[in-house]
């Protein structure tokens, strides 16, 4: 009893610090309060690639006569598309499909429908990548002209969007500082102190309208896109975004 009863007395101090911490902890947050800001920031440019998939078809009684006519179409599509300037990096083989082909016919003798076999359908696709946006319009008829069957994209894209989230999340963080310096002199402080940053990646097209911050910054706007070429078809690639959302805490301080 007398060794329980010292424990006891020793645990003691332990217990009432623990309670001392979350009052010292909200007393200096009374003092220095947090403001809490999601900033997003987003520049817009044009694309500079695009991806295409293309697809050859051909039929026949056979398995073997049906994959081999479409091997034949498949080589000689590509061949069209190393010929166009396609980087080997930037071709690549989506999927291969070899499936029995079927009519479906109603009997006159029996008034019901039946299945007839017809054959053997083989197809390929292949995706390519393309940095000469302006012709894009002049690649899908050489592509076309060669045998390709079917014709999906183009879907458009930033080859390296990292000058552009760099440039967004400085341009993030200054309007960060510009807002919580407007909270905390409305409460009477003089200044902030960034405390913490988590960083998430926007990237969005052109249906996204960006809207401006409440506060201006001393940043200059940002520099316009640069000017698109002019295209050679109906393809309109027009803007791409991507930027970044910050979420940031600063500290008020006098």
């Amino acid at each position: 009893m007398r060794l329980l009863f010292a424990l006891t007395l020793l645990s003691l101090p332990t217990i009432a610090a623990a309670q001392v911490l979350p009052q010292s902890t909200i007393a200096e947050m009374a003092t220095t309060p947090l403001v809490k800001l999601q900033i997003s920031e987003n520049l817009r440019t044009p694309p500079d690639e695009a991806s295409i998939t293309v697809g050859t078809q051909a039929r026949a009684q056979t398995a073997t006569a049906a994959a081999a006519a479409n091997k034949a179409k498949t080589e000689k599509l590509l061949a069209t598309i190393r010929a166009a300037g396609i980087r080997e990096r930037d071709i690549q083989t989506q999927g291969i499909q070899l499936s029995p082909e079927y009519n479906y016919v109603n009997d006159p003798a029996t008034g019901r429908g039946r299945q007839v076999f017809n054959g053997y359908v083989a197809s390929n696709s292949i995706q390519i990548k393309t940095r000469d946006i302006p012709k894009l319009t002049a690649l899908l008829d050489t592509l076309t002209t060669a045998g390709a069957d079917s014709v999906y994209g183009p879907n458009f894209s930033i080859a390296d969007p990292l000058p552009l989230r760099a440039e967004a999340r400085k341009r993030a963080l200054v309007r960060g500082a510009a807002e919580a310096l407007e909270y905390a002199r409305a409460q009477g402080f003089s200044r902030v102190s960034l405390l913490s940053v988590e960083e998430g990646t926007s990237y969005r097209g052109t249906d996204v309208i960006v809207t401006a911050s409440r506060v201006q910054s001393q940043m200059a706007p940002p520099p316009p896109p640069p000017v698109a070429p002019e295209r050679d078809g109906i393809v309109a690639p027009g803007q791409l975004e991507t930027g970044v959302s910050l979420g940031l805490i600063y500290r008020m301080e006098r």
